[in-house]
């Protein structure tokens, strides 16, 4: 008889096809003289007792014995209480031949030979990871020979687990305070929520700093209700031991009510809501809003739209005011300089004339993308510029304090977006429209016009998205804000403001034309130093930094040194090759030659690198610059 399941005999139970069917035979693995095992009887006595005809019993195969071991359906095999002389136990040992039989000495010496080879691997994967390494931060998991290894790497200061904080932990702080950040970076590694009250952002909070603390100091900590301290007493409980006491008291007991309250999000500055009040001139623009005919027209060939005539103006304000026609040539000087009016073409003030068109600056054809306006111009009383500039200074600083990574090269643009940071941002951007910057000196126009840059590029990436390669010049270009009564894009700000008019990289014209008002504004020389103050929000940018009035020049120049010694400048000195930022190749008017650019960078370089590149430069031989390839991905 061939090799045949027991299912294709003789007619059997439900049970004994399932028996059957899991215990199969193989006539070539039993040989005519062996002795059966206990697996055969088992199989023979099932057998017998359904009535199967099977002429010969054969081998069982079964598993290795390492995996889960079969068993027979209950009722299948006879028990030892049945008396039968033929029961044997299941022994699962005797699953394997004698000549597949396993010396599990040596068996154990290969698990233990394995487990160390994998052991070192991974103490070696690990080891490569060079500690500090942004690279090795983001390492989660490597594999070896089909193994796949889970990284986790502790937080040193994470020595304590304080389970569920059902109190609060609160801190008044300011933007740009090294101590705010320092309390705030404890309580990020100790994993710890808290509650930051920001008075540079919540103005309205700081009559309650005083009540509480009886001054203005910053950071002035809350354990819910009880006033801790400043950093130093932050210290001295952490030293003592008496933080860790603290937390765990804060775990089981809730915040009372008195304790400081989490900020209002969604709602104005009711300080500042305050401090707004309307322009003087306000009732007199709303009238010529009303009543002023508003055509396109055709002046110089060109057809301007929604404008009107000088003469027309001055009608209006005489009937209105019922004043002289020189009075209202002086009210429609005044308006001008208000930038509530312009010129079609910004070439003059104003004039009473049929031929001299004008229009609201509301309807500048540029106004649909200007970021900082909502359908009609912001009317109250122009604050001075510089005023505003450090008002949006103090909110750009606290969005990079709360959504930026610790040395602001990464930011979360989601959680900025819908910050209330960034919303009180939107508000006050808007007293830009009318503020007068043509009266700044020439380092706070720097420092104006280099804050404005980065914070317009914060505030593009969040709205229109980062640019792929086609569309990137028109982000630089097509991204205004209205300042001043000007439209300024990123390319105006960084080419015709900070670098004296100078054209952009890949470009024939410059930014601003003969005629412009605004080359009034430009410096007097161009400073190689801003295109490390500047990031256009890519990941080989300089960080993203903001800049005070005093001491712009020093802080640039700290800007250089941080940007080369973070491979901005990288010296291979067995292959005499400096590997230089392409910022300075596309920039090379403002750095002059390559030479010139190597004895200029000397000054921005670390104790290391300028020993490396001074050899170089020195020692006769040639020295070749490769410039760097670019990122331009999002630094997010």
């Amino acid at each position: 008889m061939g090799q045949e399941e027991l299912s294709d005999v003789s007619p059997l139970s439900e049970t004994d096809h399932m028996a059957a069917n899991l215990y199969k035979s193989n006539d070539k693995d039993s040989g005519a003289g062996d002795s059966p095992r206990s697996e055969d009887l088992c199989v023979k006595n099932a057998a017998d007792e359904a009535g199967n005809n099977v002429s010969k019993l054969e081998t069982l195969l079964r598993p290795p014995s390492h995996f889960p071991q079969p068993e027979a359906p209950a009722g299948l095999m006879r028990s030892p209480s049945s008396g039968d002389e033929n029961y044997l136990p299941l022994d699962r040992s005797m699953s394997l031949t004698s000549s597949t039989a396993m010396d599990m000495a040596s068996f154990g010496k290969f698990i233990r030979d394995r487990g160390n080879s994998f052991s070192a691997a991974i103490v070696k994967r690990i080891s490569s990871l060079k500690e500090g390494d942004d690279a090795a931060k983001s390492v989660t998991e490597f594999h070896l020979s089909g193994l796949k290894v889970i990284v986790r790497l502790k937080d040193e200061e994470d020595d304590g687990d304080y389970g569920d904080i059902k109190g609060r932990i609160s801190f008044f702080s300011r933007s740009g305070c090294r101590d705010c950040g320092a309390v705030r970076s404890f309580f990020r590694s100790k994993g710890l929520p808290f509650v930051e009250i920001n008075v540079d952002v919540f103005t309205e909070r700081e009559k309650e700093l005083v009540d509480r603390t009886g001054g203005v100091a910053v950071p002035a900590i809350f354990f819910n209700e009880r006033l801790v301290g400043g950093l130093v007493a932050l210290n001295s409980l952490r030293n003592s031991g008496e933080f860790e006491r603290r937390m765990r008291e804060m775990a089981g007991k809730r915040c009372p009510d008195i304790a400081p309250r989490v900020p209002v999000y969604g709602f104005d500055d009711e300080d500042e809501a305050k401090e707004r009040r309307e322009d003087a001139m306000v009732g007199v623009i709303r009238v010529l809003r009303q009543r002023l005919p508003i055509q396109d027209r055709i002046t110089k060939m060109k057809l301007v739209k929604n404008c009107f005539a000088g003469a027309d103006m001055v009608e209006v304000l005489i009937n209105h005011l019922d004043c002289s026609r020189q009075k209202a040539v002086e009210i429609g000087k005044e308006l001008a300089r208000r930038y509530f009016i312009h010129h079609v073409f910004r070439d003059n003030d104003f004039e009473d004339s049929n031929n001299q068109f004008y229009r609201f600056l509301e309807h500048d054809p540029s106004i649909s993308k200007c970021f900082n306006f909502r359908i009609t111009t912001n009317d109250d009383q122009p604050k001075p510029a510089l005023a505003v500039s450090h008002r949006l200074t103090k909110l750009m600083s606290a969005i990079l304090e709360a959504y930026a990574s610790e040395d602001h090269s990464h930011l979360d643009y989601n959680r900025i977006g819908s910050s209330e940071e960034f919303r009180r941002y939107t508000n006050v951007v808007q007293d830009l429209q009318r503020v007068d910057i043509f009266s700044l000196s020439t380092d706070e126009r720097t420092a104006f016009f280099l804050n404005l840059y980065n914070a317009m590029v914060i505030h593009a990436n969040i709205r229109i998205g980062r640019p792929g390669t086609i569309d990137r010049r028109s982000f630089f270009n097509d991204f205004l804000y209205i300042v001043g009564g000007y439209p300024y894009s990123l390319s105006a700000i960084k080419d015709g403001i900070l670098r004296s008019n100078r054209r952009s990289p890949y470009s024939f014209v410059k930014p601003l034309s003969s005629s412009d008002r605004r080359l009034e504004l430009v410096l007097p020389k161009v400073n190689p130093l801003i295109h490390f103050g500047l990031c256009n929000g890519a990941r080989s940018s300089p960080r993203v930094r903001f800049f005070s009035a005093q001491g712009v020049e020093v802080e640039l120049r700290h800007s250089a040194r941080e940007f080369f010694s973070n491979g901005g400048l990288e010296v291979d000195l067995e292959k005499r090759v400096v590997h230089l930022t392409r910022i300075i190749k596309w920039y090379s008017a403002d750095f002059g030659q390559d030479k010139d650019i190597l004895q200029w960078v000397l000054g921005y370089l670390d104790a290391n690198k300028t020993g490396l590149l001074t050899h170089l430069l020195n020692d006769g031989g040639p020295v070749n610059i490769v410039y760097q390839n670019f990122d331009w991905s999002l630094n997010s």
